[in-house]
């Protein structure tokens, strides 16, 4: 099937679940956490296709696929780390949200250069898996990461001035 090995259908179903969850998560909670479910499933979802994504050798030898899912990897550690409180102190929830959204974007870029060089079949949208068309998509996913990134910085500055933000003790410092 689009000449993947079992393994690859596994890959793909699991990755596609992830994808999904992660969809999902950032447009209900505007950001993926392992503090609800929906975020768990994406977290694990993602480990489990990195793992499986390590014996795939279909374009031989260890290649840009498998340094993605090492730095999706160490990506999700970061964030799960900095979602404990345990790692960066007043920053910790910027590299959550940010790193989280990061690894989104590791799923997407090989999800377009799989899609689109399989796609459709006997006729692919791109032969060249390094091509110009797959450095531009790359880099809108990229511009697209940056702008969504960025609005979840924003978001998290409005909640932390919101709950800083105090009338009473506003109101003593005014009058003074």
């Amino acid at each position: 099937m689009l000449g993947l090995t079992t393994l690859g259908i596994i890959h793909t179903a699991i990755s596609l679940v992830a994808v999904v969850a992660g969809i999902i998560a950032l447009i209900r909670d505007k950001e993926i956490t392992p503090r609800n479910r929906l975020g768990r499933i994406y977290i694990w979802t993602t480990v489990i296709t990195c793992l499986t994504a390590f014996p795939i050798m279909q374009h031989g030898g260890f290649g840009k696929p498998h340094a993605t899912g090492v730095i999706t990897l160490l990506t999700l550690v970061v964030a799960w780390q900095a979602s404990r409180g345990k790692w960066f102190g007043r920053v910790a929830r910027y590299v959550e949200v940010v790193g989280y959204s990061a690894t989104f974007l590791f799923h997407m870029i090989p999800a377009f250069v799989e899609t689109s060089t399989r796609l459709p079949v006997g006729a692919p949208l791109v032969t060249n898996r390094d091509g110009p068309q797959v450095q531009m998509a790359s880099g809108v996913l990229f511009l697209l990461f940056l702008i969504g990134a960025a609005l979840q910085v924003r978001r998290i500055r409005s909640k932390e001035r919101k709950l800083s933000f105090n009338p009473i003790v506003e109101g003593i410092t005014a009058q003074n």
